[in-house]
């Protein structure tokens, strides 16, 4: 039986770095990406209440940064299943140590790696290649007027994006304001 994930903590309070632990023979290799016991051992949140995925055509495509307002915040574990991104998660949270704080992270279908995003923290991400795709397990259900963002380069939080020539978003996006704590 392969070894348990790994919980690798982040700069973000209660946020984690998802690691699978790979069982590898010659026909390739298995590995668990999700389990509720090994989250609720650490009191973190189980709950699964939908998925998404989101597949981007294009490298520079830059989705974010989402999150959901009281009290339909969303607890998230987001993987990368195809390509490879530039994950960011920015600590909303007021009364969080990390409040303001952000931090990025490679997710490749390579790597398997996967980001455990708690409630309160904003999420985003860009494409590095073309055919990127992540799937998102998250806790609760998508409620329309409690969606909100936050700028992605909003000086706030001053997210060093990777460079790119041409940057895919949507209006929406590129529409949310600055931020006000």
């Amino acid at each position: 039986m392969p070894e348990a994930m790994l919980f690798e903590p982040t700069d973000i309070a209660g946020a984690f770095v998802l690691v699978p632990q790979r069982h590898e023979d010659d026909r390739g290799y298995f590995a668990r990406t999700f389990c509720t016991d090994e989250l609720a051992e650490r009191g973190l949140v189980t709950r699964v209440a939908q998925c998404s995925v989101s597949w981007n055509r294009r490298a520079g495509t830059l989705r974010g940064m989402h999150y959901q307002a009281a009290p339909h915040e969303e607890t998230k574990v987001v993987r990368c299943t195809a390509g490879a991104v530039y994950d960011v998660m920015i600590d909303l949270r007021p009364d969080s140590p990390s409040y303001r704080r952000w931090q990025a992270f490679e997710l490749t279908a390579v790597n398997g790696r996967a980001l455990y995003i708690p409630a309160g923290v904003a999420h985003g991400f860009q494409t590095l290649v073309d055919a990127s795709e992540l799937l998102y397990m998250i806790s609760t259900p998508y409620e329309p007027t409690a969606a909100r963002g936050v700028r992605w380069d909003d000086p706030a939080f001053a997210i060093a994006w990777p460079a790119c020539a041409d940057r895919t978003m949507s209006e929406r996006d590129r529409a949310f304001p600055p931020w006000r704590s």
